[in-house]
């Protein structure tokens, strides 16, 4: 079961696989949207499955989506963390209620068009980084489990954007020079300010910068995320960084890109998932945000928790954003949520 979303990178990974000689099978996950705009990428993905002559159903999943993506969301922002919505729909939508159902009717395995590569070796399936480095999707499926990756495949993790779109153009599908989609799909066409205010009250406060001088007002801490630059509400001579924001007093600190106040040391992980085979304590390569460059850092367990302290201090450490580790060869050693940084 292919997940085609109607883009063009599900698309080529569903034109790859039924030239590869599986027997395909196109599913569209039918998933919350604010705007109900979800119509037409449906129809995208149907289009490209009738092109490829495989079977293509739309499985609803708006009620599951809703919990355990955009609520989820939403109760995060209320805590004063940020999350991270696209771990938690490849955890809980993609490779849970999807995967389920595919199995439940008698499919090996799922596919999507993810980039990066999943490699067995010797008894354990391991994820490793894209050969399209600034694609690599790696990131968000540090959740994955042994019984997950068994069923799943990235047929994109070889390829360049460039090249998937080539594909896409000799196969002649239409999705062919399709925009990719920006930023939190379900949300539509609103700012994620927007987008939070109908779900949380506003509530006046101080704007503080890194001298606790007050110099502005904003609409509610829980509005505002870790190392945000624009939508501020605040006019500055040079740019300045949400460094800190603490909900129970409703302020919010900025600091300028060069200030201390930006940058982390060490961080406390939760909900770590990580290969049990390593040791306890072990010289990584991380990245404690999308598309940030890989840094050392050392992983160790202090009591029941997990540490993370890197060689060299990091800018725009966010509690509830997702730690990931990786070794140099580029393999996924697993990750954590961050739950304070120091």
């Amino acid at each position: 079961f292919v997940g085609m979303s109607g883009g063009v990178d599900s698309s080529v990974a569903g034109f790859i696989l039924k030239n590869q000689g599986y027997d395909v099978v196109g599913v569209h996950l039918r998933c919350w949207n604010r705007d109900g705009c979800d119509e037409h990428e449906a129809r995208d993905a149907r289009l490209v499955a009738n092109k490829l002559d495989i079977p293509f159903y739309v499985l609803d999943m708006e009620k599951e989506y809703k919990k355990q993506v955009v609520d989820y969301m939403i109760d995060s922002y209320r805590l004063g963390i940020t999350p991270n919505p696209d771990v938690m729909c490849n955890k809980k939508i993609k490779f849970g209620v999807f995967l389920d159902k595919a199995l439940s009717m008698s499919a090996d395995y799922i596919a999507t068009g993810h980039y990066a590569k999943v490699v067995k070796e010797a008894d354990r399936y391991h994820i490793y980084q894209a050969e399209d480095k600034d694609k690599d999707q790696s990131y968000f499926l540090w959740t994955l489990d042994q019984k997950q990756l068994q069923h799943a495949i990235f047929p994109l993790g070889e390829l360049k954007k460039s090249e998937v779109r080539d594909i896409a153009n000799k196969a002649n599908l239409h999705v062919a020079d399709k925009k990719d989609s920006q930023g939190i799909c379900f949300i539509g066409k609103v700012s994620l300010q927007e987008f939070l205010s109908e779900y949380l009250e506003k509530e006046k406060g101080k704007v503080l910068n890194s001298a606790g001088e007050v110099v502005g007002e904003h609409d509610g801490a829980h509005l505002y995320t870790i190392g945000q630059r624009h939508g501020l509400g605040v006019a500055l001579q040079e740019p300045h960084y949400v460094a800190t924001k603490d909900i129970k007093t409703n302020t919010v600190v900025l600091a300028k890109e060069k200030e201390d106040l930006l940058k982390r040391t060490q961080i406390e992980l939760v909900d770590v998932n990580i290969d049990h085979s390593l040791e306890e304590a072990l010289d990584i390569l991380t990245r404690v945000r999308y598309r940030q460059d890989l840094i050392e850092a050392k992983l160790e367990k202090v009591g029941g928790t997990y540490q993370l302290t890197f060689k060299k201090p990091v800018r725009f450490v966010a509690p509830g954003q997702s730690a990931v580790f990786y070794t140099k060869e580029g393999k996924l050693l697993g990750g954590g949520v961050i739950k304070s940084s120091t």
